[in-house]
């Protein structure tokens, strides 16, 4: 696509997605979860069709060799299209953030002060080989009140046009308003930067993907950028931990679903409780064919495992594979995570409630679990119906961010002939 068609194209794109915004701003919540309760049922009734559709990136993902972390994202089936659908039954039945009083100061006499949830307008989401993205994104905009543009990446145009199609379709047919959801169809990597210069039309833009597209789009972005980093997560196991729990824990964190950002790479280990926890560890990864890097003293009591270098304990594996390292305290763990975490999602195994409150108050992080796998960190298992992603950074939403991260404030004020003297 030459270079002026394609910025007149994302120009459009944006601008419909502008005038839909107003509109959808003033819809209910009724006629809002009316038009979800339509793409459930599209959806439902198009499984087949988007799995066709799914199968081709696939093949074609694989004949390109791109790598099988990857793949395991982009692949979707009858049970993950399931548990996508799933997530939007929850989203109707959350509270409508829009119009919810947050606060209501005391103001003075004659004043009635409101804060209020609005929604933030335009959100434009840049991802790569997700197609549930798709779906979550635009269900999630759609509650809060906004307009959403979607540009996925091109290992994935065929499974996410087809559910932007049956999304679009659905919604309309339901009463959305025309432009509520633009799908950037081009492959063309310069429809990126066009949609990054676009801050008049476009509120907030949410890039999920590799460090490399994040770093990309924040230097770059005019737009407020609200970025999901990566997930360098760890999890410790303290000298006071239940062993059983401790295995259990970091056998789900690591194993379960190694490819997603709260999946574990770094296990830390109390020295005291090492030798009677990592033997029967190791040996339960490497059934589960986990490569094992560790510091001396993980291989003065596993001796079959790989030496960790300075690289491993800075490294988001998103793979079968995990580096241990053995700590002398609680102060040396926090030192650890501190230094080298993405502030993602860290975990502690212990049953002292003083060491785990030192933990919560020390680790900076968006999510902190105690006793708990860091895969727990997800919308879903939060309550918010599905998530738009998982924000690492503090302003102006960190963790997992669902429709309420996608509002605003407004501050409504009544007076009574009211003025300042």
């Amino acid at each position: 696509m030459e270079i002026n068609n394609l910025k007149r194209s994302i120009l459009l794109k944006a601008k419909l997605a502008k005038e839909a915004s107003k509109k959808l701003a003033s819809v209910g919540t009724d006629q809002k979860n009316d038009i979800l309760f339509a793409i459930v049922d599209a959806l439902e009734r198009n499984i087949k069709k988007i799995l066709s559709c799914n199968e081709l990136d696939v093949l074609t993902a694989k004949e390109t060799g791109i790598p099988s972390i990857l793949i395991d994202r982009l692949t979707l089936t009858e049970e993950r299209v399931a548990g996508i659908i799933n997530g939007i039954k929850n989203v109707i039945h959350l509270q409508d953030p829009v119009g919810a009083v947050i606060e209501g100061p005391n103001p003075p006499v004659g004043l009635d002060i409101k804060k209020i949830r609005v929604p933030l307008g335009v959100i434009a989401m840049i991802y790569e080989a997700r197609p549930s993205v798709t779906v979550d994104a635009t269900v999630l905009c759609l509650k809060a009140g906004n307009a959403v543009i979607l540009k996925g990446g091109s290992e994935a145009i065929n499974s996410n046009k087809i559910l932007a199609e049956i999304i679009y379709n659905a919604g309309i047919g339901a009463g959305m308003p025309e432009g509520s959801l633009q799908f950037i169809d081009t492959m063309d990597r310069g429809a990126v930067y066009e949609l990054l210069q676009l801050d008049n039309l476009i509120d907030l833009l949410i890039p999920r993907g590799s460090e490399e597209l994040v770093r990309f789009i924040k230097t770059n972005s005019l737009i407020p950028v609200l970025s999901h980093g990566k997930g360098l997560c760890h999890t410790y196991v303290d000298k006071d931990a239940d062993i059983e729990m401790a295995i259990n824990i970091a056998i789900n964190a690591k194993c379960q679903r190694p490819s997603v950002c709260n999946a574990m790479e770094t296990l830390l280990v109390h020295r005291e409780i090492a030798d009677k926890i990592l033997p029967k560890l190791c040996k339960l990864y490497y059934d589960a064919k986990v490569e094992i890097r560790g510091c001396e003293m993980t291989g003065s009591i596993v001796s079959s495992i790989s030496t960790a270098t300075e690289k491993d304990w800075q490294t988001e594996y998103l793979d079968l594979k995990i580096s241990i390292k053995v700590v002398n305290s609680l102060e040396e763990a926090i030192s650890h995570i501190n230094k080298y975490g993405s502030m993602h999602s860290e975990a502690i195994v212990t049953n002292n409630k003083e060491v785990a409150d030192k933990f919560i108050s020390k680790v900076d992080a968006a999510a902190v679990f105690v006793n708990a796998s860091t895969r727990l960190h997800d919308g879903s298992v939060f309550g918010l119906g599905c998530e738009i992603g998982i924000s690492t950074q503090k302003l102006h939403a960190r963790g997992t961010m669902g429709i309420k991260e996608l509002t605003s404030t407004k501050y409504v004020v009544r007076g009574k002939g009211t003025i300042r003297t």
